[in-house]
């Protein structure tokens, strides 16, 4: 199972979290792809120049895109849920296409968006 990751992780990341290093680690071992949405990277990324653990791990995962479907779908996501943030809303449904774990330090706002999309998508809290 790959990785996606929320802007909880990539904060983790950047505050050198072992447990992060652990997760990043093992998924390097195991061949894994570490997704990041566009958006979540927004959310985490204040200053190149500071972050350079951050930088170093991003280098390492896949930049994925957001298109109109994805925003609309995202909007829908929110609609059932009750919920109001875009990017967690993009990240649930990112994984859910791969079936990937989602690497979080929100694990009850994305485990009830999770628990509206089809399929079983696993969440590691950090």
């Amino acid at each position: 199972m790959a990785l996606t990751l929320d802007a909880g992780a990539l904060i983790a990341i950047d505050r050198g979290d072992r447990r992060m290093h652990v997760l990043l680690a093992e998924a390097v071992r195991r061949r894994q792809v570490v997704t990041v949405p566009a958006p979540v990277i927004g959310q985490a990324w204040r200053d190149g120049a500071r972050q350079a653990r951050l930088a170093r791990a991003l280098a390492g995962c896949r930049t994925e895109p957001t298109h109109g479907g994805q925003a609309r779908a995202a909007g829908e996501l929110l609609a059932r849920t009750g919920l109001s943030d875009v990017v967690d809303a993009l990240v649930v449904l990112s994984a859910a296409t791969r079936g990937d774990e989602i690497v979080t330090s929100d694990p009850d706002d994305l485990g009830t968006l999770a628990s509206a999309v089809p399929g079983r998508i696993v969440i590691t809290a950090v």
